[in-house]
């Protein structure tokens, strides 16, 4: 083993030799046996062989390999030094090797050692893209769990910030071809996190391209499978799948294929769904998927027999009014519960269908179904107005700080969600029914519209496509405050008019929790499309 004297007068005769260096084979040699000595030695090593890596390509695999003996070192500042200088190494034939052991070293559970294999990574992407994803979907295909998801993570965090000469069309066709093949065998998480690396490619911003992105969710959706409502992990796999669709849908990318298949296959099973997420009221949120949808259905093949579905479910939570006693008082013992929330996303997401066969209510109903249900609607108008107006008796006045507080911020969003109601009702008691009005769906933020904004509702989820503002109610197009999604239960819903409670006291305190905190991802092991064991892979260091 060369000791440090031995190691300095070896690289003074590489730096001395300029260009005839390729020719002290010797001096090499003895710096790359400097990896055997001890912690001095070691250091001098990490530094020289990446130097004259070079000048010896007959010695790449011996040097290289000494330089990983080194990133394994025991001491950290060996390990450190020596990733530091992994790129130098990434010449040619041997960068998908390099790019596959830095994202090996990925698995690192120190900070500095982590930060440095990123800044690896990313320095060698930029010499060459290609080279460099052939190493991190080698490991996301292959290697440890704990490799692959910090591969997955490294892509979905780090490519965004990479510039347009790295992120060619060609390198990002690449991340598509390698990203299915990953796709055929993922957890929920991962998903959700290809899902973030494929939409924030420039080219699946086109239509072509979002429409590519709806096909990939709807295979991973398993839609041409019946729908079982009592496997937990087949509505959670339906509902992750939903959610990263929905941002995707516009008016040229439809969502026909999904709001068919939840009106076929869920909306009849809808009080039959499990979730293994805690505290998640599934069939709102559901319901709330639904509505968002039906804003960009496109063409239905059973539109009538699917409108009538929806239809069907919108009157279980439309109850008609109570019989009257000879007395005039109520003969049961309490009012039937109008579940607000509900009935925003069913009577939206027909009022959105209803569109497309305006004569439904008057053509394709009977005289006594349709008079049910403008009963329904009345009796459901009638308690609507009471609630509306003690919510704006409860915010009068109420301006800033005062509309922050936990109890105001309900208020304010059941405001809007009556509001919404109010306006479907009022557009479908026209004679005949009318389907013109927009509303924005209370949990959805409002859309600003810029004067010559293109493709004004192009990439938008939460409503009809524009109008002119004057189309709506004013004060339905104030957004006083938005909640995060999943902000209510049923039970805010629950609320019965006759009783004049308020609503502070209707939400439970554990189902505050934001959507975005609740949601699982798809249960399980990878394997078999994420629900099952992923099965027999290589394990152990790969270089």
């Amino acid at each position: 083993m060369p000791t440090v004297e031995e190691l300095y007068r070896n690289y003074g005769i590489l730096a001395d030799a300029t260009e005839q260096v390729g020719q002290h084979k010797d001096a090499y040699q003895v710096i790359l046996d400097g990896v055997k000595g001890g912690t001095k030695e070691k250091r001098l090593a990490a530094q020289f062989i990446p130097k004259f890596f070079k000048h010896f390509p007959e010695l790449a695999d011996s040097a290289i390999n000494a330089q990983l003996d080194l990133c394994e070192d025991e001491d950290v500042s060996i390990r450190r030094q020596a990733i530091k200088e992994l790129p130098q190494f990434a010449t040619g034939e041997n960068l998908p090797r390099v790019a596959d052991i830095l994202t090996q070293l990925l698995q690192t559970d120190d900070s500095a050692e982590f930060n440095l294999v990123n800044n690896a990574l990313l320095s060698i992407f930029k010499m060459d893209a290609k080279g460099t994803l052939g190493g991190l979907f080698s490991q996301i295909l292959q290697g440890e769990d704990i490799v692959r998801e910090r591969a997955i993570k490294f892509l979905s965090t780090k490519l965004k910030a990479l510039p347009e000469e790295v992120l060619t069309k060609e390198v990002e066709e690449l991340i598509l071809t390698e990203s299915k093949k990953v796709l055929e065998d993922v957890t929920g998480e991962e998903f959700v996190l290809f899902m973030k690396i494929l939409s924030g490619l420039k080219s699946l911003q086109t239509v072509s391209g979002r429409q590519q992105l709806v096909e990939l969710v709807a295979e991973q959706a398993d839609l041409e499978q019946t729908f079982n409502p009592s496997d937990p992990d087949c509505v959670d796999r339906l509902l992750q799948c939903t959610r990263q669709a929905v941002p995707l849908f516009s008016k040229n990318v439809h969502s026909t294929r999904f709001v068919t298949y939840f009106c076929e296959q869920v909306l009849p099973n809808l009080s039959s769904l499990t979730t293994p997420v805690e505290g998640l009221d599934i069939q709102l949120e559901v319901l709330k998927l639904l509505a968002e949808m039906s804003s960009f259905c496109g063409d239905m093949e059973k539109l009538e027999t699917n409108l009538r579905k929806l239809f069907d479910k919108l009157l279980e939570y439309m109850p008609l009014p109570p019989e009257e006693a000879e007395n005039g008082e109520n003969a049961g013992n309490e009012e039937p519960k109008l579940q607000f929330s509900y009935v925003e996303c069913l009577l939206y997401s027909f009022h959105q269908l209803g569109r497309k066969l305006p004569d439904f209510l008057t053509a394709k109903l009977n005289a006594e179904k349709l008079k049910d249900f403008k009963i329904r609607l009345q009796y459901f108008a009638r308690g609507l107005q009471v609630y509306i107006r003690q919510l704006r008796l409860a915010l009068q006045g109420k301006t800033g700080e005062a509309l922050k507080t936990d109890e105001n911020k309900i208020k304010v969003v059941a405001l809007k969600i009556t509001n919404n109601i109010n306006v479907l009702i009022k557009d479908l008691f026209h004679i005949p029914p009318s389907y013109k009005s927009t509303v924005t769906l209370s949990w959805k933020p409002v859309q600003k519209v810029e004067l010559g904004q293109k493709r004004a509702s192009e990439d938008t989820t939460s409503g009809s496509p524009p109008k002119k503002s004057s189309a709506g109610p004013k004060r339905d197009a104030r957004q006083i405050y938005n909640p995060p999604s999943g902000k209510y239960s049923s039970n805010l819903s629950n609320f019965n008019y006759a009783s004049k409670q308020e609503v502070v006291s209707i939400l439970p305190q554990e189902q505050r929790q934001p959507l975005a905190e609740q949601r699982g991802a798809f249960r399980g092991s990878r394997g078999g499309r994420g629900w099952g064991a992923r099965g027999n892979r290589s394990r152990g260091r790969l270089y």
